[in-house]
């Protein structure tokens, strides 16, 4: 695989409207570099008989079941509402005519 050069990394930097210095564009060049690098090894190393997977070790969901437990009466609820009108919380309007 061919280097990333400082050109190529100004070229995209210019794309993506970032201005750059002559450091960083020679720093990040190599950086890119060592992560392609990285990646083609990687590629290597899976062949055709290595199924793709998301995570090297099986999910599971962790939570409980939602099971409906004890839960408050409506009149129960509504006990210490400051204001509360036919079952319901009463608020403000913060709408005017909707």
């Amino acid at each position: 695989m061919s280097a990333i050069t400082r050109d190529q990394v100004a070229h995209l930097a210019d794309l993506a409207r970032i201005e750059m210095t002559d450091e960083e564009l020679a720093r990040v060049a190599g950086e890119l570099e060592l992560i392609v690098s990285s990646v083609a090894s990687v590629s290597q190393a899976a062949g055709p008989d290595v199924p793709a997977t998301s995570h090297p070790l099986p999910l599971h969901n962790v939570f409980r079941e939602d099971v409906v437990g004890d839960t408050l009466t409506q009149d129960e609820a509504l006990l210490n509402a400051p204001d509360a009108q036919e079952g319901k919380f009463r608020v403000p309007a913060i709408l005017d005519g909707e």
